[in-house]
């Protein structure tokens, strides 16, 4: 949800469908770099399904319910989004990588300007 509210799109207005502008983002992104991605969403879950992003919806509704699972999932290798400063933390803690958001924003956007989207 940070890289969601990155930008003031009006996402508040739809969230299902700001989740799946991201996904059919990552899809591009993940196509164009090779990574591989997943996205961890807060909320209730709902029909939302892709061949190249592994989509996850946190185990739990509540506060850091999808910051818990991020961190429970980190480990040498794996690279988190975030802005969230204790999220990053744990994240470090366990070993895994953080890249914050306007960093990853801007390689989303270098990687479609390239016209590999």
């Amino acid at each position: 949800m940070n890289l969601i509210g990155s930008r003031p799109t009006g996402w508040w207005r739809d969230r299902p469908g700001a989740m799946r502008d991201l996904v059919e983002e990552l899809e591009r992104f993940a196509a164009a770099s090779g990574e591989p991605v997943s996205v961890v969403f807060d909320g209730r879950p709902f029909e939302l399904e892709s061949g190249t992003v592994e989509v996850v919806f946190a185990s739990r509704l509540g506060r850091d319910a999808a910051d818990d699972d991020i961190a429970s999932l980190a480990r040498e290798g794996v690279r988190v989004v975030t802005s969230d400063r204790d999220l990053a933390g744990r994240v470090r803690a366990a070993g895994g990588e953080v890249e914050g958001v306007r960093a990853f924003r801007d390689r989303l956007d270098k990687t479609f300007s390239r016209g590999d989207s």
